[in-house]
């Protein structure tokens, strides 16, 4: 149920969506995403195209706030960091502001959990003091996930793209020993519990909340927009495995649409959450 813009109540679970950007980006990870493609799913309207039909994305993290654990899921790009992606690189956002806005300074947050390592979901992991890279939250234990951790450390020694974030934004919480490996099925306290959706990383885990009979789920980067709902087999150029991610999707956006669920997703446009209905062979999110 959600309370407040940005803020919404499940059991005894909060979660708040501190926003780092969001706008009329279009869609360059998933290149069928274009406006004269998704003009005809009227259902995208209003908040997830605007009037021109161009993809509404969005980059955020989400706070769980759970009577036993503080969590912080994906960090954003973070600010000050060098990145090959025009338009993420150097930024100077207040990310961390916001969260003090809502009640979750740094120094309060006990768990980082990353639904994957890549750049868009470990930036706020580190920040910039006197030229050094240093964890964000130095209060807080962050899970990554045993095969993507492996994965992600092999990349970033062939591939510069890898190699630029992993060095700001994971080598340096290894470094502090803050950094907890988990499986993807691991449960991570009472109400939340981590589920494998392999296909975009090699490791790749989406998240499930449940408490007092209420449930709710992260969904990561299986998704990277409601289209693809519609549309199982538009691809993301990011995938690691592009076939497995499809499989994914369908086999998740099933289970969900089989439930009463709240679906958050992790770049979806505000108000990001809402509930996966299915529709003939394919499904659509209503919010």
């Amino acid at each position: 149920m959600q309370i407040k813009e940005n803020q919404w109540q499940v059991g005894k679970v909060k979660i708040t969506r501190i926003l780092e950007s969001e706008g009329a980006f279009g869609l360059f990870v998933v290149p069928d995403a274009t406006p004269e493609n998704l003009q005809g799913m009227d259902w995208l309207k209003p908040h997830f195209v605007n009037d021109k039909w161009v993809a509404m994305v969005s980059i955020h993290a989400l706070i769980i706030d759970t009577p036993s654990k503080t969590l912080v899921v994906d960090t954003c790009l973070g600010n000050d960091k060098k990145r090959s992606v025009p338009g993420w690189s150097n930024l100077q956002t207040n990310f961390l502001e916001d969260m003090h806005h809502a009640g979750y300074p740094e120094d309060i947050i006990d768990t980082v959990l990353c639904t994957h390592l890549h750049t868009d979901h470990v930036g706020w992991n580190t920040k910039l003091v006197n030229g050094e890279w240093v964890p964000t939250f130095e209060n807080a234990e962050y899970l990554f996930g045993k095969d993507e951790w492996a994965y992600t450390k092999k990349q970033s020694s062939q591939d510069p793209h890898y190699n630029e974030f992993f060095v700001d934004s994971i080598k340096p919480i290894q470094e502090a020993g803050l950094v907890r490996f988990v499986g993807t099925n691991e449960q991570i306290c009472d109400e939340v519990i981590l589920e494998p959706t392999l296909g975009h990383t090699p490791g790749h885990v989406s998240i499930r909340i449940e408490s007092e009979g209420k449930k709710a789920a992260i969904t990561g980067d299986f998704l990277h927009h409601p289209s693809q709902m519609e549309k199982l087999e538009w691809e993301s150029i990011v995938d690691w495995d592009a076939s497995m991610a499809k499989e994914t999707r369908r086999r998740k956006l099933q289970e969900y649409s089989e439930e009463d669920i709240l679906v958050f997703g992790t770049h979806f446009a505000s108000p990001s959450a809402g509930k996966v209905i299915k529709k003939g062979d394919h499904f659509i999110f209503k919010v």
